[in-house]
């Protein structure tokens, strides 16, 4: 399935609307290339969640946990060398606790990734202009 997005306000509202349905233990895999809108949905995603702080990438800290309906607790991955790095962080603690989690980059860490986690990938199209997404889901 996927959904086009014309506009950062449209690709927010559809991660709302996924926020709005996510349940514990979720885990989503955000993939998309820099700049394509991977931190825009993980604010809307937030906001259906209830989350008033304001979300940004955790590119330098790699986890940022923020305290809504539930839980959201958001890896960026981007600066992990190997996926073992993830234990220091103790990242089964995140995707096996009560919240929801939201991996950017997750393609770094494969070899960690649960089966069941849910794969969303954001695409330009610059034929179609320039704010242009399709978010395959």
């Amino acid at each position: 399935m996927f959904f086009e997005s014309n506009s950062a306000d449209e690709t927010f509202a559809f991660g709302k609307k996924l926020g709005e349905a996510a349940k514990p233990g979720d885990i989503i895999c955000l993939d998309g290339d820099l700049g394509v809108g991977k931190t825009v949905f993980t604010q809307g995603f937030a906001a259906g969640l209830n989350i008033d702080d304001y979300v940004n990438s955790p590119t330098f800290t790699i986890v940022k946990e923020y305290e809504g309906r539930l839980p959201l607790y958001h890896f960026d991955v981007y600066r992990i060398g190997d996926p073992s790095e993830m234990e220091e962080i103790g990242y089964e603690d995140y995707f096996y606790g009560k919240g929801v989690t939201i991996i950017e980059w997750p393609e770094l860490i494969l070899d960690i990734i649960p089966e069941e986690a849910h794969w969303i990938r954001i695409k330009k199209d610059l034929d179609k202009g320039f704010d242009y997404r399709r978010i395959e889901y």
